[in-house]
């Protein structure tokens, strides 16, 4: 054969190509906004930039490699200029309506890659534009995007218009889905009374939230520590590990209530050997009622003084002797840990006054009169100047 019957042969053996045309092709060259691909035509065809996806595209080497194959629509073709202009956008347009339309009838799960960071949301490419709004990409708030082109993202199909040329996506359905399903299997699991470990996820004005497992269980603020805490803060900090124990579980309403301070020991458990009594202490006054004042001696140990140990001389009220937050000496009359009893005393830690005189106080029945009643030493006193001698009879 002649080297004109093999070229002849050959160019039989092309491609017979117009506008409109579908093609396989590979990447044959790449250059910054343009590629080259040969198609088994005569002369190799270029896919300009625009024409290689539906989003944006700073640089062609984004999207194909050097190597792949593809598939193409003719847009224009030269021959006597040998040129020929070719899309990979529209056939992947056509493929993509074809499977977004499918993943909505089956509302299945599908990865897509984030092309792209907008006000709003997330440009993702699936043959078509599609758009994941802000609102829809996580299950808790993101303040910034910045970082999510490039990233990987599990969605399903939210919405489509075709006419519109509208595809809406969501990821935090299928976070959503995820996430009831993992509660349901973690709280069949949670027993009352039993012992676990989590991570702090939030702090709130009533307490913290403890991740599970990937559920929210509840620590209320009275349970986070012994001692009053009025801010979560002061125990706990975010993604500090803890270990709680399930105090209820509600599962119908996904609710977990937890405690910390039941894995630790109570404070009563703690001072059980050190403190005895005829102890002398120093405490702080935290609440004033009128029987007595409760003094905290130790961290979350709180014993009464009552009112009759406030002072030597008659109180009628705790607030004649005490104040809140005032910081006094007391001494322990009694301690029973197991019963968190704690008795104190004022007035036995201070020297009786040397004027001071006992009061008891007698009825005078025996001697018909009924309606009086004298203390012991004012009789001794006005008596003896009425009665004189007489009053020893009744002594």
């Amino acid at each position: 054969m002649t080297e004109q019957q093999s070229q002849e042969q050959l160019m039989e053996n092309l491609l017979t190509l117009k506008k409109g045309d579908f093609v396989k092709g590979t990447i044959v060259k790449i250059e910054d906004d343009l590629v080259y691909v040969s198609v088994g035509y005569k002369y190799d065809g270029v896919i300009p930039i625009r024409e290689l996806s539906s989003v944006h595209v700073e640089q062609a080497s984004d999207v194909v490699k050097v190597g792949q194959e593809v598939e193409l629509k003719v847009l224009s073709i030269n021959d006597q200029k040998e040129t020929m202009t070719l899309s990979k956008r529209l056939v992947d347009n056509e493929k993509g309506w074809e499977d977004i339309e499918k993943h909505l009838a089956d509302q299945d799960v599908f990865e897509v890659v984030v092309a792209d960071v907008v006000k709003g949301g997330l440009i993702a490419d699936v043959g078509v534009r599609a758009f994941i709004p802000a609102s829809m990409v996580e299950r808790h708030f993101v303040d910034d995007f910045s970082d999510y082109k490039g990233r990987t993202l599990r969605v399903i199909v939210k919405e489509i218009d075709r006419e519109a040329n509208k595809v809406i996506l969501s990821q935090k359905d299928v976070l959503d889905k995820e996430y009831e399903e993992n509660k349901k299997q973690i709280l069949s699991s949670l027993k009352v009374g039993s012992e676990v470990t989590g991570t702090i996820s939030r702090i709130t004005n009533f307490g913290a939230f403890v991740d599970i497992n990937g559920i929210d269980g509840l620590i209320h603020l009275s349970e986070l520590a012994w001692k009053h805490v009025k801010d979560a803060n002061e125990v706990v900090t975010v993604g500090q590990q803890v270990t709680v124990k399930v105090l209820k579980v509600e599962a119908e309403q996904g609710k977990v209530s937890l405690s910390l301070k039941a894995t630790q020991p109570g404070p009563w458990e703690k001072v059980a050997s050190e403190i005895a009594v005829d102890d002398v202490l120093t405490g702080k006054v935290k609440r004033i009622t009128t029987f007595g004042a409760f003094v905290e001696v130790k961290e979350g140990i709180e014993g009464l003084v009552h009112i009759s140990q406030l002072a030597h001389k008659r109180v009628a009220s705790p607030y004649e002797v005490v104040k809140l937050g005032q910081e006094v000496t007391v001494k322990v009359i009694e301690f029973n840990p197991a019963d968190k009893r704690l008795s104190l005393s004022i007035k036995a830690t201070q020297e009786a006054p040397a004027s001071e005189v006992v009061e008891e106080e007698i009825n005078l029945d025996e001697i018909d009169n009924p309606n009086v009643s004298f203390k012991k030493e004012e009789m001794n006193v006005s008596l003896a100047e009425l009665f004189g001698d007489k009053l020893s009879q009744f002594k």
